[in-house]
């Protein structure tokens, strides 16, 4: 059994080696580390403890990224959200797309009994807009509709209204009340959708002079997305 060091000064023979205390650190315990080598218990503590600072700092610092992720990415979702919501109330538009189809062959009855054609309207632009009384966007672009058509109608422009399943008393009523004075037709076995191949409400079709599509959207559309998509065609020959 090995005594202590007589001194606290670094003493050495040919058999052990003794380390200086520290008597800032506390009582002075000799304990064997390696062969021939001692270290104060002292010693032992502060490098516990300064290794136990180094993984706080490291957790500490993980974390802290994490959190940054966190709210960086919360964020982002509620400031895209924002903006699409703000896009949303301000625009109250779907987006036209931009096509080049062929326009169907149809015919079928107005609102006064007479049998009508799209090929009847070959020489103009027309959208044709399909529709039901009882569908809100519906209703809500109606009004759009009726002033965008006053306002280029001397520009070869019509619209022709495809009503979806109601009675003529039913249509004629509404369109007494929205003031629609271009043709109305009635659809009563939802030929014009499938026609169109579109089953959805309100849906809109512009088909150009020489009969070709060349713009379509399915849902509410704002008078800006008309001046935008629709105008440019009234130009064209």
């Amino acid at each position: 059994m090995c005594e202590c060091p007589p001194s606290p000064w670094l003493a050495k023979d040919e058999n052990l080696t003794w380390i200086q205390p520290n008597f800032i650190t506390g009582p002075i315990i000799w304990k064997p580390v390696l062969p021939g080598e001692y270290i104060t218990m002292g010693k032992r503590a502060l490098m516990r403890q300064k290794q136990q600072q180094q993984a706080s700092q490291v957790i500490l610092a993980v974390l802290g990224i994490l959190l940054f992720a966190a709210g960086a990415f919360s964020f982002y979702v509620l400031r895209t959200q924002d903006q699409a919501a703000t896009q949303s109330s301000s625009s109250g538009s779907t987006i036209p797309a931009e096509v080049s189809l062929p326009a169907p062959s149809l015919s079928l009855k107005n609102i006064n009994g007479r049998t009508e054609s799209l090929l009847d309207y070959r020489d103009q632009v027309v959208l044709v807009n399909n529709w039901a009384t009882w569908c809100p966007p519906c209703k809500a672009e109606m009004p759009t509709l009726v002033s965008y058509y006053q306002d280029h109608l001397a520009e070869g422009f019509v619209i022709i209204s495809i009503e979806a399943g109601e009675s003529q008393q039913q249509v004629q009523e509404f369109a007494t009340q929205y003031k629609m004075t271009f043709p109305v037709w009635l659809d009563p076995d939802g030929a014009a959708m499938d026609a169109f191949k579109n089953q959805n409400l309100p849906s809109s079709y512009v088909i150009d002079r020489s009969g070709v599509i060349r713009v379509m959207w399915v849902g509410e559309i704002n008078r800006a997305m008309l001046e935008k998509y629709v105008t440019p065609l009234l130009a064209k020959n």
